[in-house]
C-alpha cells in the first residue's frame, strides 16, 4: 500500500491540465522516484472521477464503470507516494469523498492528504462560463451571472458552479476528518505567473528537484470576446444535428483550443464591473474562513482578491461583429484544412485497400489455390471428407473454412 496518497480535488481553471499533461507524461520517471501516477491512458482520473461521482458526461459514463475501483486498486498495490488528479472531483458530495479517501487507505495506515488549487473570482467566473461554451452551452453570459447570483443556487449552471468552486465548501466535503495539517490550499498567482504555479504545485505534491519534462502537451487555453460569442452561436446552431463524438474533436479541439485561442490579440472576458463588489466580498470571506480553519497554504490567500474591475469591459452577448467575422474566418480555414487532411488520408486508406484487393485476387488465382478449392469442395460434399477435413483443421490450429 502507498505511503502517502496526495488527492487533488480541482478547482478547473487552476493549471490543472497541464499538471496532469506533465504527471501522466512523467509517469515512468516519478516510479523512479517511489511516486505513482496511475492510470495507462490520460484521461484515466478523469474517467474515475466520473464513476466515483456517477455523473453522465456525453456517454463517457459507460466506458467510466469500473475506473475509480482500478485506480484506487492501482494505489494501493504500490509503494511510496501516489498521486491523483482531477477538477471534477471538486464537486462530490460527503459521502463520496469519504467512500473515495477510504479507498485509497485513509484509516488503513495510508496518510491522506487532500489538496485544492484555487484561483480568484474574478477570473474563474468568466473561466467557467467559456468552459460551459466549450461544452455545448447555448447560455448567454448575463443569463449565466444571474444564475450563479441567484441566493438558491438551484438551477444546473449555479449548482454546478458553486460546486467546483466555492473553496470553503469543497474543502470541507473533502476534508471531514482530516487534521488541518494535511488539507493544502495551492493559490494561483496574478496573470503572468506560470511558472510560480508550477513551483507551488511542485512543493504541494514533493515534486521539487526532480528532473521532469515541464513541455506541456494538453492544456486548456483560453480563448476572448469575439471567439467565444463565435463558439456560443456555432451551439445554438449545430447542437442538435452534431453529435457530441463529433463535437469534441471538431468544436472544442480544433476550433477552440487548436484554432480561435491562438488569437490573443482579441479583447478577453472579463468581470462585468457592476458584479465585481459582490465577487469582491464572497472573496474575502472565503479567505477569512481559509485562515480560521488553519489549512496548510501554498502560496498567498491575498491572490483570491483578484484583480481590480476592468476599466473597460467587451460584452461577449454584445461583440462586435467585425471581430466575430474575423474569427469565424479562422474557423473556416482550420474546418478546410482539417476536411483537406482527412480526404488525403482517405485516398491514402483507399489506395491501401486497393492494393490489398490486388493481392488478394493475385493469390485466388494461382493454380494452387484452385487445387485447394476444388478438393476442400469434393471433401465437404462427404460424411468421410468433412470428417478428414475437420481433423486436418484442427491439427492445423484453425477455424476458417479455408482449408
Amino acid at each position: 500500500m502507498a505511503g502517502k496518497v496526495l488527492v487533488h480535488v480541482g478547482t478547473p481553471k487552476t493549471g490543472t491540465s497541464y499538471l496532469q499533461d506533465v504527471l501522466f507524461r512523467n509517469r515512468v520517471r516519478l516510479r523512479t522516484h517511489a511516486i505513482n501516477y496511475p492510470g495507462a491512458r490520460f484521461d484515466a482520473h478523469f474517467l474515475g472521477a466520473l464513476d466515483l461521482l456517477g455523473l453522465r458526461w456525453g456517454g463517457l459514463e459507460a466506458e467510466a464503470i469500473g475506473a475509480w475501483d482500478d485506480l484506487a486498486a492501482s494505489v494501493r498495490k504500490m509503494p511510496g507516494t501516489a498521486i491523483i488528479s482531477h477538477e471534477i472531483l471538486a464537486t462530490a458530495t460527503r459521502a463520496q469523498a469519504a467512500r473515495a479517501l477510504e479507498s485509497v487507505g485513509h484509516g488503513s495506515g495510508a496518510e491522506v492528504h487532500v489538496l485544492v488549487s484555487a484561483r480568484d473570482l474574478v477570473r474563474q467566473i468568466p473561466a467557467e462560463w467559456q468552459e460551459n461554451i466549450k461544452h455545448r452551452a447555448r447560455l448567454s453570459y448575463a443569463d449565466f451571472l444571474a444564475r450563479i447570483q441567484d441566493p438558491e443556487r438551484n438551477s444546473r449552471i449555479g449548482s454546478w458552479f458553486w460546486g467546483v468552486q466555492e473553496i470553503p465548501d469543497i474543502l470541507a466535503r473533502w476534508s471531514a476528518d482530516l487534521p488541518p495539517e494535511r488539507v493544502h490550499v495551492v493559490t494561483v498567482p496574478p496573470p503572468g505567473g506560470p511558472d510560480v504555479l508550477w513551483q507551488r504545485f511542485s512543493q504541494a505534491f514533493g515534486l521539487d528537484g526532480l528532473d521532469l519534462d515541464l513541455d506541456a502537451e494538453r492544456v486548456n487555453p483560453s480563448m476572448g470576446v469575439p471567439e467565444t460569442a463565435l463558439i456560443r452561436r456555432i451551439n445554438r446552431r449545430a447542437n442538435q444535428e452534431l453529435p457530441p463524438a463529433d463535437y469534441r474533436p471538431l468544436v472544442r479541439e480544433l476550433l477552440a483550443h487548436k484554432t480561435l485561442s491562438a488569437r490573443t490579440k482579441s479583447p478577453r472576458l472579463a468581470l462585468p464591473p457592476e458584479v465585481h463588489p459582490w465577487a469582491q466580498e464572497l472573496s474575502e470571506q472565503w479567505i477569512a474562513e481559509i485562515e480560521r480553519r488553519g489549512y496548510d497554504v501554498i502560496g498567498d490567500l491575498s491572490d483570491l482578491r483578484g484583480a481590480p474591475a476592468v476599466t473597460e469591459f467587451a460584452d461577449p452577448d454584445r461583440p462586435r461583429e467585425r471581430q466575430v467575422a474575423d474569427a469565424a474566418i479562422d474557423a473556416v480555414k482550420a474546418l478546410l484544412l482539417e476536411n483537406a487532411r482527412m480526404r488525403q488520408e482517405e485516398e491514402r486508406l483507399r489506395g491501401e485497400l486497393h492494393d490489398a484487393h490486388l493481392a488478394l485476387e493475385r493469390s485466388y488465382l494461382r493454380p494452387t489455390y484452385r487445387l485447394r478449392s476444388k478438393v476442400v469442395r469434393r471433401l465437404e460434399n462427404s460424411p468421410p471428407g468433412r470428417g478428414a477435413l475437420k481433423a486436418y483443421r484442427a491439427v492445423r490450429g484453425r477455424s476458417s473454412r479455408s482449408a
